[in-house]
């Protein structure tokens, strides 16, 4: 597939994780919607080309070689193990029309890192990830990873539908995918706006309210997940920011339509579903319209003039607000909420 579909050279060990190309290849296309979507702005870009920094590149190598190969990116990737290492760098020597995009980084480290938070009760042991690998002066548009999904290698071989190879180093890791996410998340907050986007797959669904919720703690400005579905396999992936989101106008072309279906972003953990009500309440009564608010299904009415929409807030998905309705040209969704057409 690799040869056929992308013109990539490829080859690797016995016993190296084999990745499957289109599960990877979706990953890839993900971040791509997310970086097109400006919902985060673009403040790091250099002479138009992306740069991604994949964790645990793996002897595979396949997102940095996907990524250039599909839409000109540019990568570091970075591994631990001698034999990832070098076998990454010779897949990226054996496809010279992208191997000027791809730097392959060792992660040097003395001694196993400790989350200093633990997870369920096993805390993160296991090198660098983010902090001590990622140069002071370095920003990229994104991070992605394939994390070690589970706690022990018998836990690996309890799905025969995700068997494709992998050494412990690739597969396993005390306390699992969450532990090595939630590192990740430990070392975003130090890092900040030196990504545009941190994001990294998930093999587990269960895995995600958690996740979501360490992220909420951490005060992050936007988060998003999706599903990638290829096969019989179903993996998860997240994404999170702490950059802060674009405030979208609405166009007059787009605000003659009847409908208009919005998602807004920003809002924070601490606040509840009715608090966003009443503020929604209180700002456009203070305008001049009619609000009329429903506690009971968390949806607000609002009417002005020739302006209509409602406010529905889902509570199982902190931070989301849809609105559907018409808004006057040039006028904001709510003023303060930073929106996503």
């Amino acid at each position: 597939m690799l040869q056929h579909d992308h013109s990539i050279t490829w080859w690797i060990p016995n016993g190296q994780l084999c990745p499957t190309v289109p599960n990877r290849s979706n990953y890839i296309h993900w971040i791509e919607d997310l970086l097109s979507s400006d919902i985060i702005p673009n403040y790091h870009r250099d002479h138009n080309i992306i740069k991604g920094f994949d964790i645990g590149t793996g002897a595979n190598c396949i997102y940095p070689l996907l990524g250039a190969s599909l839409l000109g990116w540019s990568f570091v990737g970075t591994d631990v193990t001698d034999v990832a290492l070098e076998w990454a760098e010779n897949n990226v020597k054996n496809n010279p029309q992208i191997s000027k995009l791809i730097e392959i980084r060792k992660v040097d480290f003395e001694e196993e890192l400790t989350d200093q938070s633990s997870n369920n009760g096993v805390s993160y042991t296991g090198p660098p990830i983010l902090l001590g690998v990622v140069k002071d002066d370095e920003k990229f548009d994104f991070c992605m990873c394939n994390p070690p999904f589970f706690e022990t290698m018998d836990e690996v071989g309890l799905n025969p539908n995700t068997s494709c190879g992998g050494t412990p180093a690739e597969m396993v890791c005390p306390g699992g995918e969450q532990a090595f996410i939630s590192r990740m998340i430990q070392d975003s907050v130090q890092l900040k706006q030196s990504f545009r986007w941190y994001t990294s797959m998930v093999g587990k669904k269960s895995s995600l309210k958690n996740l979501i919720s360490k992220l909420r703690e951490v005060g992050v400005s936007v988060v998003k997940t999706t599903e990638f579905v290829q096969g019989q396999t179903s993996r998860w992936g997240i994404a999170w920011s702490f950059i802060p989101p674009t405030k979208k106008i609405i166009s007059s072309h787009v605000a003659t339509q009847n409908v208009l279906t919005f998602m807004l972003e920003g809002i924070q953990r601490q606040f509840s579903a009715f608090h966003v009500l009443q503020s929604v309440e209180s700002f456009f009564k203070g305008s001049g319209a009619s609000c009329k608010v429903n506690a009971a299904l968390f949806y607000i009415d609002v009417n002005s003039n020739d302006l209509h929409f409602r406010v529905t807030v889902f509570e199982q998905i902190p931070g989301t607000l849809l609105v559907r309705g018409s808004l006057k040209p040039g006028e904001t969704v709510v003023p303060g909420v930073e929106a996503e057409l």
